[in-house]
């Protein structure tokens, strides 16, 4: 690999960031990253970057400021050492849900870190699943958008599972939902849900057939849970069999723990986009080496197109 790639790890996920460094048969940049008694966050890089392709890997996860600040920061120190182009790899894309004004008197707070991003000094950004993809139009600058699908559907196949309908759990997801089945060659349905809180949610409809049949619940972000474990209890009752679900982020709390553990799951596939991708019935599924070839097909000027590719 060319000597001016350089990766380099925020703390938000450094497990993810030295993976992707050893599919890239490399080492991660040496840097400090230290927190003063009073919060600040201080880093410094202890390589020579000066005229390099940096790739800074932190996904904007729990705790979500704190992180996102900390890659603020990181971006800065990586340009006053005249790096030549900086690449901000977040796996999770934290504030995506604040995509736009959907009451009164409330911030696009997606508009903003795009904005925060590029003023810190950003030259182009690579991400996966996107909560609204279009959110990569809030950037003035090239946005790589990758899929975990190719990831999630390679172990859905490993798994062989029969009578398979993957089923979205709210009207939302639908578009996702149709391109897992469509790649799966499997029947689709909808649960239909009403949102109660932000972390409470009423399931109260199953919108196709469901009875005797194996159900993949199939969605871009999970947090608490409630929306996958009221779906799975409703499609229990409709007669469904063994019930799967397969997420691209899976940013768990101890109460989406809890409550996956306690629901009708049996196994909840997730990648390891984030560091909270764990917990009873949770499988994570590595996109190192997803990440790891957009980087060098990005450092290498190549198209990325061919990631996107489900079939098996």
């Amino acid at each position: 690999m060319n000597e001016s790639l350089k990766i380099l790890s925020g703390s938000a996920h450094p497990t993810l960031a030295k993976a992707i460094a050893e599919n890239l048969e490399m080492a991660l940049c040496a840097a400090e990253l230290t927190t003063f008694p009073d919060g600040e966050t201080f880093v410094q890089i202890h390589e020579n970057i000066r005229g390099g392709d940096v790739f800074i890997v932190q996904p904007t996860c729990p705790p979500t400021n704190q992180n996102l600040m900390e890659l603020l920061i990181m971006v800065d120190a990586v340009r006053r050492a005249s790096a030549q182009r900086i690449t901000a790899v977040l796996p999770f894309f934290g504030y995506a849900r604040q995509d736009r004004k959907d009451r009164p008197r409330v911030p696009i707070t997606a508009k903003l870190v795009a904005n925060l991003l590029v003023a810190a000094g950003v030259h182009r950004v690579l991400t996966v699943d996107l909560h609204a993809g279009q959110i990569q139009g809030f950037f003035d600058i090239p946005v790589d958008h990758l899929y975990a699908a190719p990831v999630l559907m390679k172990a859905i196949r490993e798994r062989e599972i029969n009578d398979l309908v993957v089923v979205s759990p709210d009207v939302g997801g639908i578009k996702m939902t149709h391109a897992f089945a469509k790649a799966l060659k499997a029947p689709m349905a909808i649960v239909a849900k009403n949102r109660v809180s932000a972390e409470e949610v009423e399931a109260h409809s199953v919108i196709g057939d469901v009875a005797g049949k194996n159900v993949l619940l199939v969605d871009d972000l999970t947090e608490t849970a409630g929306t996958l474990t009221a779906a799975s209890k409703l499609l229990l009752e409709h007669g469904a069999k063994t019930i799967y679900a397969g997420v691209s982020h899976a940013v768990l709390g101890e109460k989406g723990r809890a409550r996956i553990a306690n629901s009708p799951i049996v196994e909840l596939l997730a990648t390891n986009s984030t560091p909270q991708a764990t917990g009873d019935k949770v499988t994570a599924l590595d996109i190192a080496p997803l990440l790891a070839q957009a980087i060098a097909r990005i450092h290498g000027n190549e198209s990325v197109t061919s990631l996107f590719d489900t079939r098996g």
